[in-house]
């Protein structure tokens, strides 16, 4: 029998270290990248809904839950900013658009999404941050949705369900 060779083994220990990305995670982000074009070029709503559904990969994501973050955050912006402002410690226009766009994604989710544990959204939210932000993004993420979290959810993030995913949600 043959020993792998060094690329077979880089390659198991890659597959253990990602997991697969669930399509909820993809959803997210797709919804990222569209709402981050949203912000550079302007479209309406639906023309950026029509964009995201020809990402390329699109046909793995949830694609309800990618229209659904991608409609919801450019109908509510002006609600989502009102929302988030008061927890910045600068103003919401010297965020990034990659910082602005998930903060955007997790306070929707925060207040249209209750069947999804604030504690799955803050930690899809950070890996966001992590995979498309800049360096340590994802803890300014962390800081300002625990926040908003303990605002708009204060019976659930005070009742020490931090995090226990309900059954008809998946993690991801």
């Amino acid at each position: 029998m043959t020993p792998p060779d060094a690329a077979d083994k880089d390659k198991a220990v890659a597959a253990k270290a990602a997991p697969a990305k669930t399509a909820r995670r993809r959803s997210r982000e797709f919804a990222l990248q569209a709402l981050y074009a949203w912000q550079i070029s302007h479209p309406t709503a639906r023309e950026i809904v029509e964009q995201v559904k020809g990402y390329e990969g699109y046909e793995r994501a949830n694609a309800e839950l990618a229209q659904t973050l991608v409609r919801g955050v450019a109908e509510r912006a002006a609600e989502l900013e009102a929302l988030i402002s008061p927890f910045l410690d600068r103003s919401f226009a010297s965020l990034s658009p990659v910082e602005r766009a998930i903060l955007y994604i997790g306070t929707f989710e925060l207040l249209a999404q209750p069947q999804t544990p604030f504690k799955v959204i803050v930690n899809e939210a950070i890996e966001l941050g992590k995979s498309f932000g800049g360096t340590d993004g994802h803890k300014f993420v962390n800081g300002v949705l625990e926040k908003l979290a303990a605002k708009l959810r204060p019976a659930e993030f005070a009742s020490g369900r931090r995090g226990a995913p309900r059954a008809a949600e998946p993690l991801g």
